[in-house]
């Protein structure tokens, strides 16, 4: 799995640091996190097609954070055969895009599903054969939502040493087993999964929540995670302003993914008012609250490794 962070700020694209997206590729398939103006450019920058987007999640109906979905659908019109596209985000989205696209006039590739936050819906957003995307919704100026996308358990390792003490020939039978099916042995000797397999080993984990203040939801977007990108706006010497805007500060943003025992902690949608010879005294403000924390550079790239063999909580 990888994520790239096609841009890091926030409020506006400016010359040096394009609006705060984080695209993941896994599976095939590639799902995107907020697609504010200039998110094209970044895509573009970063070498990703839009062929394999499989899911586009917004967080919420601010202008840099949803601006760029039109040019990015009228770009995947141009395409052959695009991958089935769902798109996920607060009540109005589905009309958003559609009134744009009466409006404008452009074709829009299908098949194109919406799905909307309602207090009725399961708290899984969207689920594939790849990942499972959950949603929660945060605390910000008008509505918005938290993201947390999971791979799902994958079986434990395979250990050929009982396999071979168990009698159990190469070939499709261990296969099976790896697969999680229990198999009978030509002497009638039923075998299962857990006579061969270690502990079942957790899929990857990343969450996704920007334009909040440090809510519990955050928390519970993050627990355990990998990775987690997070709103971190302002220095703590802007508290009051963060407060006042629905963000949060680098260091709360830090705390939160702590207490959520994130691995890495990613902070993003930074404000205009920061050059780039700023970020350092941004990074060691969070890292006082978590080791893992770094400042988002546009263009950056994360591989996310496989967790080891235990299952993790």
């Amino acid at each position: 799995m990888e994520c790239v962070l096609l841009g890091s700020g926030g409020m506006m694209p400016m010359p040096h640091r394009l609006l705060t997206s984080v695209a993941v590729k896994t599976g095939g398939r590639l799902y995107l996190f907020d697609a504010g103006e200039g998110t094209q450019i970044g895509l573009k920058a970063a070498r990703m097609g839009l062929g394999r987007l499989a899911v586009l999640a917004v967080t919420h109906l601010h202008a840099d954070h949803c601006l760029g979905l039109p040019g990015l659908l009228m770009l995947r019109s141009q395409i052959p055969n695009p991958c089935p596209l769902a798109v996920l985000g607060p009540p109005g989205i589905r009309e958003f895009v559609l009134s744009t696209q009466r409006l404008l006039g452009f074709h829009l590739a299908p098949p194109v599903r919406f799905v909307e936050w309602a207090e009725n819906r399961s708290p899984v957003a969207w689920e594939d054969e790849a990942v499972r995307i959950s949603w929660l919704p945060l605390e910000h100026t008008r509505f918005c939502l938290g993201y947390r996308l999971e791979e799902p358990d994958r079986p434990g390792r395979f250990h050929a040493e009982k396999a071979e003490a168990l009698g159990i020939p190469s070939g499709p039978l261990r296969g099976r087993l790896q697969r999680g099916e229990t198999v009978m042995l030509p002497d009638g000797t039923e075998i299962t999964p857990a006579d061969i397999l270690g502990p079942r080993r957790r899929g990857r984990r990343i969450a996704y929540a920007v334009d909040t203040r440090p809510v519990e939801a955050v928390v519970e977007l993050c627990r355990g995670v990998d990775i987690a990108f997070l709103d971190g706006m302002f220095h703590s010497a802007e508290a009051e302003h963060a407060r006042e805007k629905g963000h949060m500060t680098v260091a709360e943003a830090a705390r939160a993914a702590r207490k959520a025992g994130a691995h890495r902690c990613v902070l993003v949608h930074l404000s205009p008012r920061y050059q780039d010879e700023d970020l350092d005294r941004l990074e060691q403000e969070a890292r006082k609250e978590h080791p893992g924390a770094a400042m988002g550079r546009d263009l950056q790239r994360f591989d996310v490794p496989l967790p080891g063999d235990e299952t993790a909580p």
